[in-house]
């Protein structure tokens, strides 16, 4: 790919964007399937282990050819790369890509620690190079809402956030429960989203101090050899708020998740809560007191909107977004959750 195939912002391209799929299951086709519908990409290559998975990109986008590795997606001239695979591989492979000029959409996390996640940063930066990460809680209608009504300053000075993501399924891959390919178990996983959500709902904000307790098969983990499937940790903000965390795979939890983001300030509260174990479907309102308000509830169809979001903005000649280095901060927490 030369630059001359990506304009400068504001400088639509006129032609679709050439765009590689790595990892193609159930994630990346959806992500896919997203991008496909702005109507500014063709979904020219896939690379994917599995036969069926790949049968079901090409029912997807019948021209897409199927290629071997990262290797040979990147010599298909590419604008793009969306990257659905094992953590572990997250940063090397979104290095690849981006030191070949090519810009990047990777599933969380983007790394499985900090230098990994500055290292692919940082080669974003220097390929000058557009990186988005699919952090895709952000564009729920919900938490809209909450960052409107926290910019605004409606809520006044918030002191304490509690956020939960109990998923009672668990993952069905087994990389998930290997360490050295995951990074983690349901802090990696899950948490990432919840501390993604508290520093960038409020600001990118200091920690100054972490604490957390994490649980394999219910007894207490002390090292990290096994992935952990319960974990609670707490926040301190500078300025004295607090962010407390739970998170969790397979948890008998009476229904099939638990998803919740509820945040208090002087000004009154709000939160935003899964619908009836619900994935997808989310209700959030806005306390005053006693009363409530609903600020956004179900159904919206909002799973690929940060995927079509990038294809919009690498479409529209974006190059390298210095925003994303908050994903710095949110590693960092994590390496501090996992201080056992």
């Amino acid at each position: 790919m030369t630059d001359a195939a990506i304009e400068r912002p504001g400088e639509v391209t006129t032609q679709r964007l050439r765009i590689g799929f790595l990892g193609v299951g159930w994630i990346g086709r959806h992500r896919m399937e997203h991008m496909l519908k702005t109507g500014l990409i063709d979904a020219v290559a896939v690379s994917d282990p599995f036969d069926g998975a790949v049968a079901d990109a090409q029912a997807l986008a019948p021209d897409a050819v199927r290629v071997a590795d990262l290797d040979a997606l990147l010599a298909q001239d590419l604008d793009g790369l969306v990257i659905a695979t094992p953590s572990a591989v997250h940063a090397e492979q979104t290095i690849r890509a981006l030191e070949r000029g090519v810009a990047v959409f990777c599933q969380k996390p983007l790394g499985r620690n900090r230098a990994e996640t500055e290292a692919a940063i940082g080669a974003a930066q220097a390929a000058d190079r557009l990186l988005g990460v699919d952090l895709s809680y952000r564009l729920t209608d919900g938490v809209q809402r909450i960052r409107e009504l926290l910019q605004a300053g409606e809520l006044g000075h918030v002191h304490a956030v509690d956020l939960t993501f109990h998923n009672a399924y668990g993952p069905d891959k087994p990389w998930f429960y290997d360490p050295a390919l995951s990074g983690g178990g349901c802090v990696m996983d899950l948490g990432v989203h919840l501390v993604d959500l508290a520093l960038w709902l409020l600001g990118s904000p200091k920690v100054v101090d972490v604490t957390s307790h994490l649980f394999s098969e219910g007894q207490p983990l002390t090292s990290r050899d096994k992935a952990e499937d319960y974990a609670v940790a707490t926040l301190v903000l500078e300025g004295g708020a607090v962010v407390r965390l739970a998170c969790s795979w397979k948890l008998p939890a009476g229904q099939d998740a638990v998803i919740s983001a509820a945040l208090y300030g002087s000004g009154g509260g709000v939160e935003m809560r899964n619908v009836g174990g619900s994935f997808y479907d989310f209700t959030t309102e806005r306390f005053r007191g006693t009363a409530r308000e609903v600020l956004a509830a179900p159904p919206e169809d909002w799973g690929g909107r940060a995927a079509a979001d990038w294809a919009r903005r690498l479409a529209a000649g974006e190059r390298f977004d210095p925003s994303i280095r908050s994903l710095v901060e949110v590693a960092d927490v994590l390496d501090r959750i996992y201080r056992v």
